[in-house]
């Protein structure tokens, strides 16, 4: 594992530098994951051997750093991770978002899409957050016990069948956890949506089988969006089936 220092500060960021002499993928984990637990056996599938490999942590998530005064909000990850392509010296890089880290991606591709080669979502949020995610669940919570209720979250995951995502969120400082959730249910004028429908580069839209039906099946396409499926898979499609995800993304790369 690595380190990067964010600019003007002191802050680090750690990730996983896999070799390899074609386009670097840079993966970026959403609410309560981390790359360095999510990717790793992606990564190192056959498919993607010959592709240099970097698997970020996000800042307040996983490895790195958790400052108390850093704002935790989708646009403020975009900028360092922006700096960080700039900084390393990447002149074209393929970029993969889960989720929230999808929203992530996408402001990521407004700040320097001309170094990006394509972008790979898996379930992103491209409109505020409703019911029915965990974001808008999160969101709810108030400043007063948001720190208790992120803990009882936990708990509750640890004792059903969500005990992954427990092992990773309770790796994350709670208010990095809150303040990006709030950001999520945000009514914003340019929405990531509406966003992701304006880049002129390859753009693909990843479904675990087991979320649809949705209505941007139909939808996405129409913005020439490539909308893919992972069979056997619901949105944690990284843990449920690795394979069936590694094989989808490495069609959006051949």
């Amino acid at each position: 594992m690595k380190e990067y220092t964010i600019r003007n500060t002191q802050y680090k960021i750690r990730y996983n530098d896999f070799n390899g002499e074609k386009l670097p993928i840079l993966f970026i984990h959403g609410l309560g994951c981390a790359s360095s637990f999510d990717y790793v056996e992606i990564a190192c599938k056959k498919e993607f051997l010959d592709h240099r490999r970097i698997l970020i942590d996000l800042l307040g998530a996983g490895y790195s750093d958790k400052p108390h005064d850093f704002i935790y909000q989708v646009k403020n990850h975009a900028k360092y991770l922006s700096e960080f392509i700039d900084d390393m010296g990447l002149e074209k890089v393929i970029v993969f978002g889960h989720s929230l880290g999808g929203a992530i991606a996408i402001e990521l591709c407004r700040l320097c899409e001309d170094k990006i080669d394509r972008l790979i979502l898996t379930e992103p949020n491209l409109d505020p957050a409703k019911k029915g995610r965990t974001s808008y669940a999160v969101a709810q919570y108030t400043e007063n016990n948001y720190k208790n209720s992120i803990k009882r979250l936990i708990e509750y995951c640890e004792s059903g069948k969500n005990t992954m995502w427990a092992a990773t969120l309770k790796n994350w400082l709670p208010e990095a956890a809150y303040q990006i959730s709030r950001d999520a249910v945000v009514v914003r004028d340019k929405p990531w949506r509406s966003l992701l429908y304006s880049y002129n580069i390859p753009r693909y839209f990843i479904f675990g089988e087991k979320t649809l039906p949705s209505s941007d099946l139909e939808e996405l396409p129409k913005h020439n969006i490539k909308v893919k499926i992972v069979k056997d898979a619901g949105h944690s499609m990284a843990w449920e089936n690795p394979d069936g995800l590694a094989e989808i993304i490495s069609s959006c790369i051949e």
